[in-house]
């Protein structure tokens, strides 16, 4: 399940793209009065920089984010009619939309495997089982791709997140609370030896 908290795609997308190099806490803290003022895409595309930058700048990386979002939402309403796109493709051409950003919006709002959402928990726990020996995102994804059902992507992913936070964290992994051990690399070359 997805920590972010939001009522549609625009505003997934929104906290996705705020959820760089922060905390799903972080943004959650920020949205709601972010989504009262700008409850749309129409209504971010026409934001005041200075008066966005000031209402995201705990989630750190403000001034990008706000071109970000503003340079989104504008994209959104002159080609999309407002409406967040479900396909990849579409997503990409947003400014500050990545491959993270797309895997996350269209699998949590649509329900669509674009692929698999590699965040910095994905990526150590995925190392540390061997599923990856890459530590690029994309090549890092192309393997979970190959070895996971499509039908898994979704939540496979959230599930290794959930997993990341909780117990394969990356300072003091609680390896003796891990029902993974007997398949785990990292366990087996790191602690067991």
């Amino acid at each position: 399940v997805c920590a972010l908290r939001f009522n549609n795609p625009f505003q997934l997308l929104v906290a996705t793209i705020l959820s760089a190099q922060c905390t799903d806490a972080r943004v959650n803290m920020v949205t709601p009065a972010l989504f009262d003022r700008y409850p749309d895409a129409a209504h971010m595309a026409e934001a005041d920089p200075e008066e966005l930058q000031n209402m995201i700048r705990s989630t750190g990386f403000f001034r990008n984010k706000t071109k970000s979002l503003i340079g989104a939402s504008k994209a959104l309403v002159s080609e999309f009619g407002g409406h967040v796109p479900r396909s990849m493709e579409e997503l990409l051409r947003l400014p500050g939309v990545a491959r993270k950003t797309a895997n996350v919006v269209l699998g949590t709002a649509f329900g669509i495997a674009g692929g698999v959402v590699v965040d910095t928990h994905v990526a150590r726990v995925s190392g540390r089982l061997r599923l990856t020996r890459h530590t690029e995102p994309e090549k890092i994804e192309n393997d979970l791709m190959r070895a996971i059902p499509r039908e898994e992507w979704i939540s496979f992913a959230h599930r290794l997140i959930h997993h990341g936070r909780r117990v394969c964290r990356a300072p003091k992994p609680k390896c003796q609370d891990c029902m993974l051990t007997d398949l785990c690399y990292y366990y087996r070359t790191e602690v067991a030896r």
